[in-house]
């Protein structure tokens, strides 16, 4: 069948590529990749320490100190502090290997393995994300989830397997206002907090209040530039790789939820390093086998520093 309409009883010179060759781009499509947060949300103190897969790093964590009421002229008790440790395992690897044949690299038109190596790299980082993102939510404190959250007050509600929240564009800022709340309770620090959205939530708060600049103290609506930045402290990032499960928003009604999680950085070391990368020749063909490996392991270090709103799309 020709690619252009031909008239009938005129020669289709492109039949069995006669003499219209079939052309591919000099240029790869573009692929999208999802956005990675886990570098931005978590600190990497310890991820110099780590050498190859299986190591494991101690960290030890401050004492508890008691302190006690004076009267004048009394006896001092002393205590010796105790540090505890949390122990940080570099338990996970992924890697990706590909081959190279000498005489598709030869007649190819286009400069493809480096292209290859980099689009590999790319989606083995938004695979470590997603290994963190669906897996933290479990290991936040209690008093930061589910429906009585709050360590003083248990007055706020962040969503439960068989009642989650439902999120409207009227109310999504409210549920912000109190993530943040549950961590003023546990005396985190109000630099450094984040919060990680899906894209439908980040929709709802753009047809929110703060589409009018001077609401958000911005020069710019964000209907115009596209970015939220700032809510109570917390910096947003969007994300395709937070967790979701099919829960109940009443008890009765399926609904699709998804985990978002709300903290500071330091409730979550990650530490990493690629092993290695590296280009060797193929002992069994022609050309090059090209692989890397990376390893890899996160932890909850602080429990009180980090919490889940479970919500969905109720608009």
């Amino acid at each position: 069948m020709p690619n252009y309409p031909i008239s009938i009883g005129h020669p289709d010179l492109s039949a069995n590529s006669k003499y219209i060759p079939t052309l591919y781009a000099k240029k790869l499509l573009i692929e999208f990749y999802k956005a990675s947060v886990f570098s931005d949300i978590a600190n990497t103190d310890y991820e110099g320490q780590i050498k190859e897969q299986g190591d494991k790093v101690e960290i030890r964590m401050l004492p508890d100190i008691t302190i006690n009421t004076h009267t004048k002229g009394q006896a001092l008790t002393y205590e010796n502090p105790e540090s505890s440790t949390v122990t940080l395992l570099i338990d996970k690897g992924k890697y990706w290997a590909i081959s190279i044949d000498p005489v598709d690299k030869k007649q190819s038109d286009i400069e493809f393995v480096n292209q290859w190596a980099v689009h590999a790299s790319e989606t083995l980082r938004t695979e470590i994300d997603g290994d963190v993102l669906q897996n933290i939510y479990s290991d936040v404190s209690s008093s930061n989830s589910g429906a009585t959250a709050g360590v003083e007050s248990s007055s706020f509600n962040l969503g439960t397997t068989d009642a989650v929240v439902g999120l409207t564009y009227s109310n999504i800022l409210n549920y912000i206002v109190d993530c943040g709340t549950v961590l003023d309770e546990q005396n985190v620090p109000d630099t450094g907090r984040w919060l990680v959205l899906p894209p439908w939530a980040c929709g709802l708060i753009k047809k929110g209040d703060l589409k009018d600049a001077s609401l958000a103290g911005d020069a710019t609506s964000i209907m115009r530039n596209g970015l939220i930045g700032m809510i109570d402290r917390f910096k947003i990032y969007k994300s395709n790789n937070l967790a979701t499960a099919s829960d109940t928003s009443d008890g009765s009604t399926a609904v699709t939820a998804t985990k978002i999680l709300f903290g500071h950085p330091s409730a979550l070391t990650f530490a990493s390093q690629m092993v290695m990368s590296e280009t060797l020749k193929n002992p069994s063909a022609f050309g090059d086998l090209l692989r890397a490996l990376q390893v890899y392991g996160y932890k909850v270090v602080k429990p009180e520093a980090i919490g889940c709103l479970s919500a969905y799309n109720n608009s």
